[in-house]
């Protein structure tokens, strides 16, 4: 067996920072005593620094070497300086400890980080670091796109704070492989913004994303409509736990690896789509405020997926490879259908299926199960295709008809973010699906705080709860959740 470097023995014999802090700030722990080795880190930290670092371990050498190591790097380091140490460093530190013992740094640093999380989450909301015009706060997800803008940036010479969110997901499902609420995901990024040489920082939003989005999610389909949960994330949540961060680090610039573009009209922020159209995610971005889009940075919005891809293996970067996420995250494998009956009581429960005219055609087992423009699993025999045209959660009744029927000419929106002025006489492009084709429209008043949108060529499967963007010539002028669909009459 290959002996440790005469820097453990050293480390060991005289191990710096072991024992207790009696009141730490900031405390984290890693591995477990089923499986032999344990890490606890504990912190003091004065206006920016770390002013302590000990620790307790119990376990192999290479742990307890890798956490008196962490301990000497630590003490008077800045806490971005402290965000930075990668099981790397460490490894360093102790002379190379060759693979098979790469588990001890990795899980000093693991703890390391479930410290700062702890400490920076309990601070969300407060004001950090002295704010920096050069520093940039950039949402990490643990794929190939954030991992890509992080180092973008980096080569243009900002100063990168890598910000990962711990977000909710149903605990009674594994996570689907392409989601971003897994904790392979939090691993990824960390180890991401190491190899690029930043900060890491790890968020506890798991609270804040499930009430702000998982409740509006089951909320939506409990009254029978389409919500979609990653417009609400970033209109109401990820953004703003995002600009939360970056008060904390002190960094002016929020970014991500999204494919869209911020260009200035009248020297106003305002969103427009990608040069990757098939990659466009400005539909996605619909609802972000003017104070997020001012400070906001898309390093992507003028860049093709498959370059980015290519930027990533030359890179080596440990994303490089990563899979695409998927949309909705956080309700794990099987769908949303055993989600929302795990969730939100949603059981089976019989009704009609009727036409338009209110005709019995057959029976359903949940309103909640059926999609506007769903035409596979319906159940009723039919000469001619039928196509789900609406559910009524108040009499657990799905409507079906022919496909022309689908045919939406107008919706009413509520509550829309506006980022440029509309007049009602222009024409428009309207988006009501992140992958749907636009079509030319109108948007006019509707009472107070209400738009009517009024469509050229209409538009299928239109829902209550989906998200309708608007568009000039490729740049966002606002958007809105749909409250109703087909001919709205005028308000007078």
């Amino acid at each position: 067996m290959p002996r440790y470097p005469a820097i453990v023995a050293e480390h060991l014999a005289h191990p710096v920072g072991v024992g207790e802090i009696a009141a730490p700030d900031a405390v984290g722990e890693s591995g477990s005593a089923s499986c032999g080795d344990t890490v606890r880190m504990q912190l003091v930290v004065r206006g920016g620094t770390v002013a302590d670092a000990r620790f307790l371990a119990f376990g192999c050498p290479a742990a307890l070497a890798a956490a008196s190591a962490a301990c000497a790097r630590l003490t008077g380091a800045t806490v971005l300086e402290a965000l930075a140490i990668s099981a790397s460093d460490l490894d360093g530190d102790l002379g190379g400890l060759g693979a098979e013992r790469r588990h001890g740094p990795e899980m000093v640093i693991d703890a390391l980080a479930r410290a700062f999380e702890g400490w920076f989450s309990a601070r969300l909301g407060d004001m950090g670091l002295p704010l920096s015009s050069g520093r940039v706060a950039v949402a990490m997800s643990g794929g190939v796109d954030s991992a890509v803008a992080a180092m973008l940036l980096t080569e243009q010479g900002w100063d990168v704070v890598g910000v990962t969110m711990r977000l909710w997901h149903d605990p009674g499902a594994a996570a689907a492989e392409r989601s971003c609420c897994s904790p392979e995901t939090v691993q990824m990024a960390r180890a991401t913004s190491h190899a690029l040489g930043i900060p890491h920082l790890v968020l506890d939003a798991a609270e804040t994303f499930r009430k702000g989005v998982v409740e509006d999610f089951i909320a939506g389909y409990a009254a029978g409509r389409t919500p979609n949960p990653c417009v609400t994330c970033n209109g109401s949540v990820r953004f703003r736990l995002l600009a939360q961060a970056a008060a904390l680090v002190g960094a002016r610039g929020l970014a991500t690896g999204h494919y869209a573009r911020v260009v200035r009209e009248a020297g106003e922020p305002v969103l427009a789509v990608a040069a990757d159209r098939n990659k466009d995610q400005s539909y996605m971005l619909s609802r972000l405020d003017a104070q997020i889009r001012a400070r906001l940075m898309l390093p992507l919005g003028d860049m093709q997926k498959a370059r980015v891809r290519e930027i990533a293996h030359a890179a080596g970067l440990p994303a490089a490879d990563a899979v695409e996420s998927q949309e909705v995250c956080f309700v794990g494998e099987g769908g949303y259908q055993p989600f929302l009956e795990r969730n939100a009581g949603l059981g089976e429960s019989a009704g009609p299926i009727v036409d338009g005219d209110g005709r019995v055609l057959g029976e359903h087992s949940g309103y909640w199960r059926y999609t506007v423009g769903q035409r596979r699993g319906i159940g009723v025999s039919s000469a001619d295709p039928l196509y789900v045209l609406a559910t009524d959660a108040a009499s657990n009744t799905v409507v079906v008809g022919p496909r022309e029927q689908l045919a939406t000419h107008a919706m009413v929106v509520d509550s829309p973010t506006i980022h440029t002025p509309i007049d009602p006489a222009e024409t428009l492009e309207v988006r009501v699906r992140y992958r749907g084709r636009s079509r030319a429209g109108r948007a006019v008043p509707n009472g107070s705080d209400s738009l009517r949108i009024e469509l050229d060529e209409p538009a299928d499967g239109v829902a209550p709860g989906q998200t309708a963007a608007l568009y000039r010539r490729g740049r966002l002028v606002g958007a809105g959740t749909i409250t109703s669909s087909g001919t709205p009459p005028r308000e007078s």
